[in-house]
């Protein structure tokens, strides 16, 4: 398996270079790489003790969070930085380490959700909340939640915040999980919608926001033993659902090229298919802005779609082809 990290900025100006078009053309399209480049995420990812963190970090990008120290934020102690290109996680502790703590860790919080870049925009662009989907006790997620995030996200907070419930493997005590196939049965999948279902009437009565929380399970490994990730391919979806689309790209470069962590979904949507398309959709909205290029766009492209594993001319209605990607 070739888990070498694509460069999807370097695939697009090659292709621009490379292009059969006029000099003025190329110069706009390669300003607009420059400035997709330059773009960050954010993101905050926080849940109480044991709620698999590092686990869905590892999961996602291929990497040991232990491994990957770049210091504290000064300013906020106790939250963890670590960049990976132009993708930055801020890993915050949760809620229920003590009175004391907690009175922290929310302070902390609060700071940085209210932090503001360079163009005055809130620094954060997407809060990822894990819950542990072994434990009937959510008290201390519901705090954290409704009294320190939400009131704290500005405007536009349906799209800020992601809740989602890991361990689902393990919601019922490891009962009704399908080793074999890597799935859960179906008094699994009802217990699992309904606690999707509770944990979002918890949130919209506690602060009248309407979220749509997903279940997953990031996996593990252990003694020579390996268990598969489970709907990773739709936390990756929701993920990518809640950063501004001119964002989007960051993440190519980072994911994890181990296909089995992809594998295995609750099948609703094509959730492959969507990451592709909505990565193909930045490169046709916002690399070719103001460039005269047309329908044209699949076959200048080829060495990005081959990246992304996705045909970009479709998205445009031009050039359809199939292209090789990390997904399957």
């Amino acid at each position: 398996m070739n888990k070498r990290k694509a460069n999807v900025f370097e695939n697009l100006k090659e292709d621009v270079y490379q292009a059969n078009m006029p000099e003025k053309e190329k110069q706009k399209i390669l300003k607009n790489i420059m400035n997709l480049r330059d773009k960050k995420i954010n993101i905050m990812i926080t849940g109480a003790t044991g709620c698999g963190k590092s686990s869905t970090i590892n999961a996602l990008f291929d990497m040991e969070i232990a491994k990957v120290g770049v210091g504290v934020d000064p300013e906020t102690m106790n939250i963890t930085k670590y960049e990976l290109d132009n993708l930055i996680l801020w890993d915050s502790p949760g809620l229920g380490d003590g009175k004391e703590a907690d009175n922290r860790h929310a302070r902390n919080i609060i700071k940085k959700l209210q932090e503001k870049d360079f163009s005055g925009h809130a620094l954060i662009d997407l809060v990822l909340v894990i819950l542990d989907g072994s434990t009937r006790d959510l008290g201390t997620s519901y705090e954290l939640i409704n009294s320190v995030i939400i009131p704290n996200l500005g405007r536009d907070k349906e799209n800020r915040i992601l809740v989602a419930i890991n361990q689902c493997d393990v919601a019922m005590k490891g009962r009704y999980w399908n080793k074999e196939e890597n799935k859960p049965e179906p008094p699994l999948v009802k217990f699992l919608e309904e606690k999707v279902q509770s944990v979002r009437r918890r949130i919209k009565e506690g602060t009248g926001v309407d979220i749509e929380p997903i279940y997953y399970s990031a996996g593990w490994k252990e003694e020579g033993e390996k268990q598969n990730p489970y709907n990773l391919s739709k936390l990756l979806y929701f993920i990518i659902q809640h950063t501004p689309k001119e964002k989007r790209l960051v993440y190519v470069n980072n994911l994890s090229r181990d296909t089995s962590v992809w594998r295995y979904n609750d099948n609703k949507k094509d959730y492959v298919h969507l990451i592709k398309k909505s990565f193909a959709e930045t490169v046709s909205e916002y690399a070719t802005q103001g460039a005269q290029i047309g329908k044209s766009i699949g076959s200048v492209f080829g060495k990005t779609g081959e990246t992304i594993g996705s045909a970009i001319g479709g998205v445009v209605g031009g050039v359809v082809g199939a292209f090789k990607s990390w997904f399957s």
